[in-house]
């Protein structure tokens, strides 16, 4: 890592992304929030009087520096204010989804150690569900923003805790990956190397606030840069977005890969008026090559991929400084130390074109500080100076990595580790296969085979023998699958990943 890399000792977030913009850009536009019948808007100025308004009200509850303000709130205004409030009053903001069931969100509050509860407009809340942890619903939000504000924001150390999010652990339970502001200064190499983003930009993302996908690159990275962030809050209709795109003049466009397809399928792209459009990025699950062509083709516009995880963001990507690679998310944005360490054994950086483990160094600044209460899996991302988060990858002789899918997805078939990827990446050729998952089925108490789970195109005939044998001419024979079970549709997380580990309960209910 070059010196300039990383941030000042003192530093807080909020304030990097906000105190500037309100000074420099007081009545640029900053939010907006599309929705089927109104809009809304805010400048910086606004944002930042809002936060800092927000934060003081949050100081006054008594709350001491590092507490955990947990916020359930949908698309919505405010979930942006509480959150970078949390953040400037030297707090832990715990983004999370309105749609929790009342025990997930008990888990969270209780594993978390949440202070506050935020609930957003709409959402009812049992107090008595709270344990005594203060409630903040929509209108006592509304008293805070038009309150004395905070004079400035927080004094923080970069290595302080900001953000504490919540992902899939190895067990029955998700763990808590707690960030420090710092990891807003680390996001900084994808600004120029995948985004391409600048202070001119208007960018347009698909997702829902309590991903950080969204947290990251609809609001904090435009931000960031003093550039406007568009979100919507609105039917889930795959054909709105190039409308939206139009209507506000958007430069960047952010979804996960499968509704770049379902725009090209529901969309009337040829009368959409992209003019303003300059790229869509995609990140979230791997984009296939045939996706690529095709959105390349029906826009005229190029589609940058990244790879990514909760624990660092994005850092491997193609973008303006890097060409795009069919089937490839890119190469490691400059100023990042990244490698392909072995899966087992000393943490050495393998050569090019081995697979193994991809590795980021622990000097990293956008890496997290840690999982929250799990010693034990933290340990076992730890790799003397390298963090592992369990993707299995290699690099190529030009530096881009080739993702082979995740350590803990990988089959067990004839005593050979095969990847889903490379089996998904086969199938997904065929004509006939608009997606694929992949994934072990037990078809006895004691045997476990690989099944490709598949929705076919819509003027296609289900045939798994003709999909068996095209396999057969692909792939090694212990790679091919021994079933094909067809469904309407893959499941999916809120945010579009496909869920493998629930392929085959689908096949069941279908």
């Amino acid at each position: 890592m070059t010196d300039d890399s990383r941030p000042p000792a003192r530093f807080n977030a909020a304030r990097h992304c906000l105190a500037e913009n309100a000074r420099l850009r007081p009545d640029k536009t900053a939010l907006v929030m599309a929705g089927p019948e109104r809009t809304t808007r805010l400048t910086f100025a606004e944002a930042d009087r809002a936060v800092r308004g927000i934060a003081a009200g949050l100081l006054g509850l008594g709350l001491a520096p590092g507490s955990r303000v947990m916020i359930r709130m949908g698309n919505e205004a405010d979930y942006v204010l509480v959150y970078f409030a949390a953040l400037a009053a030297g707090l832990v903001a715990l983004p999370s989804s309105p749609q929790l069931t009342a025990g997930e969100a008990a888990f969270l509050m209780e594993n978390a150690g949440a202070a506050v509860v935020v609930a957003g407009a709409g959402l009812t809340v049992d107090p008595a569900s709270l344990g005594g942890r203060i409630l903040l619903d929509a209108e006592a939000v509304a008293a805070l923003k038009a309150s004395p504000p905070l004079p400035d924001y927080v004094d923080t150390a970069a290595d302080d805790p900001a953000t504490l999010v919540y992902t899939s652990g190895t067990t029955s339970r998700p763990k808590g990956v707690l960030h420090a502001h710092r990891a807003i200064w680390g996001r900084r190499p994808m600004h120029r190397h995948w985004l391409g983003l600048a202070e001119p930009d208007v960018m347009l993302h698909a997702g829902t606030m309590n991903w950080t996908y969204t947290l990251g690159v609809g609001i904090t990275d435009p931000w960031a840069v003093g550039a406007t962030t568009v979100l919507y809050d609105g039917p889930r209709d795959p054909a709105i977005w190039p409308a939206l795109i139009a209507r506000h003049g958007a430069t960047l466009f952010a979804a996960v890969p499968s509704l770049y397809r379902q725009i090209l399928k529901y969309a009337d792209l040829a009368s959409a008026d992209l003019s303003s459009l300059r790229h869509g990025v995609t990140a979230g699950e791997a984009l296939p090559p045939d996706l690529l062509d095709a959105w390349t083709r029906a826009t005229g516009k190029p589609l940058y991929e990244a790879l990514g995880m909760s624990e660092i963001s994005t850092y491997v990507s193609s973008g303006p400084t890097v060409p795009v690679r069919p089937g490839s998310p890119g190469r490691p944005q400059p100023g990042r130390r990244v490698a392909i360490l072995p899966v087992e054994g000393e943490p050495e950086p393998l050569p090019a074109g081995e697979t193994g483990l991809l590795a980021v160094h622990r000097s990293e600044p956008g890496l997290m500080l840690g999982y929250w209460n799990r010693p034990d899996e933290e340990a076992q991302v730890l790799r003397g100076a390298w963090f592992a988060g369990g993707d299995l990858a290699r690099l190529d002789a030009d530096g881009y990595l080739w993702f082979e899918g995740r350590n803990d997805d990988l089959m067990n078939a004839m005593g050979y580790r095969v990847s889903p990827n490379e089996v998904e990446g086969a199938l997904a050729e065929h004509p006939d296969v608009a997606e694929v998952g992949v994934a072990e089925l037990a078809v006895r108490a004691d045997i476990r085979v690989i099944a490709a789970f598949v929705v076919l195109n819509a003027d296609a005939r289900a045939d798994a023998e003709a999909l068996l044998a095209w396999c057969r001419a692909r792939l090694a024979a212990y790679k091919c699958p021994r079933e094909v079970r067809f469904l309407p549709a893959l499941p999916r997380t809120a945010n579009g990943k496909v869920q493998r580990k629930r392929l085959a309960e689908a096949a069941t209910i279908g």
